[in-house]
């Protein structure tokens, strides 16, 4: 059975897309910790981040640096925090959060967006996702 993210992907529902290439997709995250919050994921389904092929983790990396870039530039924010879980989705994922303190990375807290504050959200970061 397809993943929620496999179906993002796929285009079976919708997702707020920010940056993709042939392997990988970064979506905001609809449940965000804060402003900004993205999931880069690897199109391929493989359940957890050490069973990609050593290959596909290093291009996964590099996707989220670039994303991770491109969100510090849109986002006022001290750092971006990064977090690898696996828990709730059974598809490997790569959390990239804002951080203004500690409390941010915890996933106790979480922000409320409408769908026009994400829309507008995606539009800032692809500004930036190229360079």
């Amino acid at each position: 059975m397809s993943s929620i993210f496999t179906k993002i992907i796929n285009r079976e529902i919708p997702g707020h897309i920010v940056a993709e290439d042939e392997k990988h997709i970064a979506i905001l995250d609809v449940n965000p910790n804060a402003k900004g919050h993205t999931l880069c994921i690897p199109k391929r389904e493989v359940n957890k981040l050490f069973d990609l092929e050593e290959n596909e983790y290093l291009d996964l990396m590099i996707f989220s640096r670039k994303v991770a870039k491109a969100l510090k530039k849109t986002i006022t924010c001290k750092r971006i925090g990064v977090s690898v879980i696996g828990l709730e989705v059974p598809h490997v994922h790569v959390h990239l959060i804002p951080l203004q303190d500690m409390e941010d990375i915890r996933f106790m807290n979480k922000v409320k967006m409408s769908g026009e504050e994400f829309e507008m959200l995606v539009d800032e970061i692809k500004v930036y996702i190229n360079d």
